[in-house]
């Protein structure tokens, strides 16, 4: 039987309510990527580029700690991975989460929360720190998503299975 995970990083709240509601859709597991230090309104200050944010996207290379793990990664087939786009891409939070499981044969669909930005070239940022999985083109999403498109969008990935 196939297991799904919904993980998601949300640092203000809006990717968390997505994913919420993608969880229940697809009744999956959900799991919240908890940074190890909290993300303060100064940190995600994109105007400022001394603020944590801007310089943790100025360095791909940076790999932000994060606090908690999935223990059972292992058991899930289908891992739905969220988060708001920065600058036009996931934080790098997202690929220190997946970089430190063996994602191999896993299938990894990332979706995303912007205003206005699209998902940018986020997969093929993506694409080095989840070696051995199957890397599905994500979506970006309003906040006020309803679940009929949610599960539109799910039955649209099965299709293409």
């Amino acid at each position: 039987m196939s297991k799904t995970l919904v993980a998601y990083f949300s640092a203000t709240k809006v990717t968390e309510k997505v994913a919420k509601r993608l969880a229940a859709v697809a009744d999956a597991d959900l799991y919240e990527i908890k940074p190890q230090e909290p993300y303060t309104p100064e940190d995600l200050d994109w105007l400022n580029k001394e603020s944590r944010s801007s310089i943790e996207m100025n360095n791909k290379t940076m790999r932000p700690a994060i606090a908690n793990k999935v223990e059972n990664m292992d058991e899930y087939d289908t891992i739905y991975l969220g988060f708001p786009i920065w600058w036009y891409v996931a934080p790098t939070i997202i690929n220190t989460f997946l970089e430190q499981y063996n994602l191999t044969g896993k299938k990894i669909i990332p979706f995303a929360t912007s205003g206005s930005s699209g998902m940018g070239t986020t997969n093929a940022e993506l694409a080095d720190s989840c070696k051995g999985a199957v890397l599905k083109e994500g979506r970006r999403f309003s906040k006020g998503v309803s679940e009929e498109e949610l599960k539109s969008w799910i039955e649209s990935l099965k299709e293409e299975s």
